[in-house]
């Protein structure tokens, strides 16, 4: 596999002249504004010279800025890590800064989703969850916790919620029995494995709606399945935030919950006989021997 542009800096980082740290630094800070920057940019915002800027990206291996902002992009699209400058991080730590720079991304990508989020598509999305003989909720690698996550929250609400795939097995047997009565959740958030087109393809054939939820990376697989919920993940820093992810599960299984509201206080009123049955959670207040404190 060829070596990202994290990998490249870090290999040669020590053999770079100093102005060409300069700029190898601030392209890792700033990862997410390459798109915006241009090579005179960089040259400006480093302090060095155009021909530095050049130079280095002949270094790195990349005929020109263009080859590395084509580069960037692929790798943001892939979801790859890359892990910006701790020196700076620190500096911005003490100013308070990333906590800012933090809520207002968080606001941007919550923004985006909902706002591109049709009302009458969502009240669909909810009635085929509340409604369905069955829901079949799917995901993988990081999409995994999330699709465990919703699982958790709609059972609350509503019995026959499955979560495929099980530890160590396939997933055949989970699609074979769907009817156009079942409703289908497939989380696929990037680094999808390379059977996920194929699993859309096989959903598509069946009987059942899909509701696909996943980043802008999972656009193409959109016309497939019954409803697209877009999430983006854009984070300050390496590791993509699944926030507005969980914000949405929350909107879903509240919307579920509302949909069904006597059956399902009455459940949830019988799981929690259940947990004091088996004795399975602790109580959320501790008692406290008064007496004893006088």
């Amino acid at each position: 596999m060829t070596p990202h542009i994290g990998q490249r800096i870090a290999a040669q980082f020590d053999a770079l002249s100093a102005q060409e740290q300069r700029v190898a630094s601030f392209i890792l800070d700033h990862f997410d504004d390459l798109a915006v920057y241009s090579a005179a940019d960089l040259a400006r915002l480093t302090g060095v010279s155009k021909s530095t800027v050049s130079r280095l990206f002949k270094r790195l291996g990349f005929e020109s800025y263009r080859t590395v902002k084509t580069h960037a992009r692929q790798l943001r699209n892939l979801g790859v890590p890359l892990v910006i400058d701790a020196h700076a991080m620190e500096e911005e730590s003490e100013s308070g800064a990333p906590f800012q720079r933090h809520l207002q991304r968080e606001q941007e990508n919550l923004q985006r989703c909902l706002g591109n989020l049709d009302h009458h598509d969502f009240a669909a999305m909810v009635d085929a969850l509340a409604g369905a003989q069955q829901v079949l909720v799917v995901g993988f690698r990081n999409s995994y916790p999330l699709a465990l996550h919703l699982r958790q929250q709609l059972v609350q609400a509503r019995g026959q919620v499955r979560l495929a795939p099980q530890p160590n097995q396939s997933l055949a047997e989970e699609l074979v029995d769907l009817t156009e009565h079942d409703t289908v959740v497939l989380f696929g958030f990037r680094r999808r494995p390379s059977a996920f087109a194929a699993l859309v393809a096989a959903l598509e054939r069946s009987p059942a709606k899909v509701l696909l939820i996943a980043d802008p990376t999972a656009s193409p697989f959109a016309s497939q399945v019954t409803w697209w919920l877009e999430v983006p993940l854009e984070s300050l820093s390496a590791f993509d935030s699944y926030a507005t992810a969980n914000s949405v599960i929350c909107l879903l299984a509240n919307g579920v919950l509302h949909q069904r509201l006597a059956d399902g206080r009455e459940r949830i009123s019988a799981i929690g006989d259940q947990y004091a049955e088996l004795n399975e959670l602790a109580s959320p207040i501790m008692s406290v021997d008064w007496d004893a404190h006088q």
